[in-house]
């Protein structure tokens, strides 16, 4: 995930059931907690160790952005997906990992974002709306 080292790694990635070919990116341990959660994952996790903030002074060099790229550049991972936070640095941050990843032969896609359930669209902001259009699918 990016907090322990390779010879010691957590538990879910040493798990040899998971999936190397899916990597998904997120900022801590609290959203990997999340994720696993809902059983709908089992690819591995990097954790980044926050989101690029150029207001606060937080740069690629003060995440495991390196750590991402290396993982990546050794090969076998075929889709990154990124679950930043849908907020503007988390934003900011998946657009940089995707050009910075895509840049070497990876599939990057990033989690949709939208309305919980019962939720009411005439009180969604015009963002959440957007979001929730762009990430539409078939019905099944």
């Amino acid at each position: 995930c990016g907090f322990l080292t390779e010879v010691h790694p957590c538990a879910l990635c040493a798990d040899p059931k998971r999936d190397d070919a899916m990597l998904c990116v997120v900022e801590g341990t609290p959203e990997v907690v999340a994720i696993e959660g809902t059983g709908a994952y089992r690819g591995r996790y990097h954790t980044l160790g926050g989101v690029l903030s150029p207001l606060e002074g937080i740069g690629p060099e003060r995440l495991r952005v390196q750590g991402l790229v290396e993982r990546v550049d050794r090969g076998g991972v075929e889709e990154v997906v990124v679950a930043t936070q849908p907020s503007v640095d988390g934003e900011a941050t998946a657009h940089f990992l995707a050009g910075l990843l895509k840049a070497r032969g990876v599939e990057v896609t990033r989690i949709a974002s939208g309305l919980p359930i019962g939720a009411s669209l005439e009180h969604a902001d015009h963002m959440t709306l957007a979001r929730a259009l762009e990430g539409r699918r078939p019905m099944e």
